[in-house]
């Protein structure tokens, strides 16, 4: 018989409607598909069974052979364990419950052969084993049992309720008699034999069952590739069907206002990446299809410039553009940047956020309208129903991780017609992560700084180096330099935080006193009109010193700025340390960056800070970033769900991601609509998860 795998979980022999109820709420497992693709966290060996004066005081999980012959209570501080005597030939050990005594006492046989299984501990001069798995030995010698014992996930309640690993690895169990061990193959002939792997089948079977630690690897093997492949196909089809579907605005010249600006006020040469990326960009506009980019460049990079270029493509084929940023810092800082470099093109720019006057915003939106606007930049206030385009034809989002799917396609409908849409991000975004989420769009790196920034000097000093710090703090502002010194402000430990910075400004005020040095300091407890007035005096150059929390990570571009020191610097995330390294650097002087730390390091907190001692790549660091943190933390918490994988990890498994990619790109190259015999399985596979599932669901 083929058992439907679609069947819900309630009709599997040994659920139960309680059971399936818990399984639901817990697990997320609706039908036997589910309940098959609970794959297990880690695997037990139980090939061996020790004898009890064989047993080690190290901590592992063992199984031994014996009889309990007593059982006992023991009173404690609250309430009273259970202590029962377990012995073989060999020995004798304790068996103890610290609750579901009455359970254990009604259900265990005395002097019947048990094998256990647990940690054990040692005790009172003998070993001990807390709540340990117990099958009697006749029934464990029957079972469906592989050398290696899987374990599943689970959680804090499904235990309480008695569903331990030993219950679903009984119902796993029923659910293979009931459908034979036979699953639909779901790859082609051709990449089976090209690459070698095992079939569907045997391989659900050696993930659940695994007879040798070989076996299991290539039933992994064989799961992951398939994961990560269908993902791929997803978004490589979503891609072109969206390029043959959703045709663009063709973009048919360069002309006047891309021309003169190229030619008479470019105010320095582009670099090879940046020419580069134009190319692929003037490319996508030129065709019939929508382009769908994504931009990265670290720091500095000079995206802006390329931005601005994009725009004027637009212009030139009488089309509107618009840039939304994230913070009005950001789209404030882009409006001053756009207009000094517009302001021999006679382009009408305007900005618009959530601090525009109405009476400004009125203008806006009739001067939108009827075409008189040509630029139009803001953050989320762009989104709102009154902002209505005449004719937009280029939408440019800065920091694409703030903003949601669901607001990008908010900007579309402003039009009969999307725009064409670039994604602009200067967070690296590591290649497996990139080939994944924005798997969809296609990509585009600037990989290189502009001529004439120096890279900045970055080293790690501890607490007791302070007063070197300090002299070298003086050295620099007697050359005319500013300096920011950051303090981490974390949610958890705000009160901490707070005092630890307030005691740090004090400090400071002592080391650099009035009148010779004058400090600003910015943090979030204060009223937004102060925050402004500190950053004006700062950026205009009145005062030396900026001591701030992390407000000032994004859109402060102060080029007299030259050390960046962080304080606590174990205490920040790699991208964070980065990203204020990057408010550095943006003149010409050497810039330096200096990390403080106590002498008391986490691995991972060393790994951090020798990266950023090392390396100023972005995308270096993003991949060592990622292998810390792990996917969800990268993309910020609105996206934390943003592979819900359910075998495949995306950095340990990278090279079976690439390699899925590869198949992927490589059979819809031959056979775009998948119709061809050889691809049937594929499609079929495709069309069936499209059915119960689709990419959202592994894509928030």
């Amino acid at each position: 018989m083929n058992t439907n795998l679609q069947t819900p979980i309630d009709y599997l022999k040994g659920v139960g409607p309680n059971r399936a109820d818990l399984l639901r709420t817990e697990l997320g497992i609706h039908t036997y598909q589910d309940l098959i693709n609970l794959f297990p966290n880690r695997y037990l060996d139980r090939t061996q069974y020790y004898k009890i004066n064989q047993l080690q005081r190290n901590n592992a999980d063992v199984q031994v052979i014996g009889k309990i012959t007593e059982f006992k209570e023991v009173a404690q501080q609250q309430g009273k364990r259970l202590v029962a005597t377990f012995q073989d030939e060999t020995g004798v050990m304790e068996l103890v419950w610290f609750r579901g005594q009455k359970w254990i006492r009604e259900s265990i046989k005395l002097n019947t052969p048990y094998v256990i299984f647990g940690k054990t501990n040692w005790f009172n001069g003998r070993f001990s084993m807390p709540h340990p798995e117990m099958e009697l030995l006749q029934e464990h010698e029957k079972n469906l049992r592989s050398a290696m014992q899987p374990v599943y996930p689970s959680t804090e309640k499904l235990s309480n309720k008695g569903i331990t690993n030993r219950v679903i690895s009984k119902i796993m169990q029923q659910l293979f008699l009931e459908t034979n061990g036979r699953f639909k193959e779901t790859l082609s002939e051709n990449i089976l034999s090209e690459l070698k792997l095992i079939s569907k089948s045997e391989a659900l079977f050696n993930v659940h069952f695994p007879k040798n630690q070989e076996l299991l690897a290539r039933a992994q093997y064989r799961l992951k590739f398939e994961e990560f492949f269908y993902i791929q196909l997803q978004l490589i089809l979503k891609n072109l069907i969206h390029k043959s579907k959703i045709k663009g605005f063709p973009f048919e010249k360069v002309g006047t206002y891309f021309n003169t600006f190229f030619n008479d006020h470019l105010p320095f040469e582009l670099t090879n990446a940046q020419k580069r990326v134009l190319k692929e960009i003037r490319a996508d506009l030129g065709s019939n299809a929508q382009m769908n980019r994504l931009l990265q460049g670290d720091v500095g990079s000079g995206k802006t410039i390329v931005a601005l270029m994009s725009m004027l493509i637009a212009l030139d084929n009488g089309f509107q553009a618009c840039l939304m940023a994230p913070t009005e810092i950001l789209s404030v800082q882009h409006y001053n940047g756009l207009v000094e470099l517009c302001n021999k093109l006679n382009i009408r720019i305007k900005l618009l956020t959530g601090s525009t006057k109405t009476s400004e915003r009125k203008k806006i939106h009739e001067s939108l309208e009827n075409g008189e606007l040509d630029i139009l930049i803001g953050t989320h206030a762009l989104l709102e129903n009154k902002v209505k385009f005449k004719n937009l034809g280029l939408a440019i989002i800065d920091e694409q991780h703030r903003f949601g799917v669901e607001q990008r396609s908010r900007l579309w409908k402003k039009n009969t017609s999307p725009p064409h849409v670039l994604i602009m991000t200067a967070t690296p975004i590591p290649r497996t992560l990139a080939m994944s989420v924005y798997g969809d769009l296609d990509i585009s790196i600037i990989d290189e700084l502009p001529p004439g920034r120096k890279s900045i000097k970055t080293v790690h000093r501890y607490d007791k180096n302070r007063l070197n710090v300090f002299k070298f703090i003086r050295d620099e502002i007697t050359k005319g330099r500013q300096i920011y010194i950051v303090y981490p402000l974390i949610q958890e430990s705000e009160t901490m935080d707070y005092k630890d910075l307030m005691d740090g400004y004090e400090s400071i005020s002592r080391d650099f006193p009035l009148p010779d040095y004058q400090i600003s300091i910015v943090h979030g407890k204060m009223k937004p009109a102060d925050k402004d007035y500190e950053m004006q005096r700062f950026i205009k150059g009145e005062t030396n010193i900026m001591v701030a929390t992390t407000v000032i990570e994004v859109g402060v571009n102060v080029p007299n700025a030259s050390v960046m020191i962080i304080e606590s610097a174990e205490r920040f995330g790699l991208s964070q340390l980065h990203q204020l390294r990057g408010r550095v650097g943006r003149g010409a002087e050497q810039s330096y960056c200096i990390l403080m730390t106590g002498h008391k390091l986490s691995n991972d907190s060393k790994t951090r800070l020798e990266t950023m001692v090392r390396t100023s790549d972005g995308f270096e660091i993003a991949e060592v970033d990622l292998r810390l943190r792990g996917p969800g933390d990268i993309m910020g918490t609105q996206q934390s769900g943003i592979l819900n994988l359910k075998i495949a990890d995306i950095i340990k498994d990278k090279d079976i991601l690439q390699n899925a990619r590869f198949y992927a790109k490589k059979i819809l190259n031959n056979d775009p609509t998948l119709s061809l015999s050889e691809n049937k399985t594929i499609l079929n596979t495709y069309q069936e998860l499209g059915k119960f599932k689709n990419i959202w669901n592994y894509i928030s």
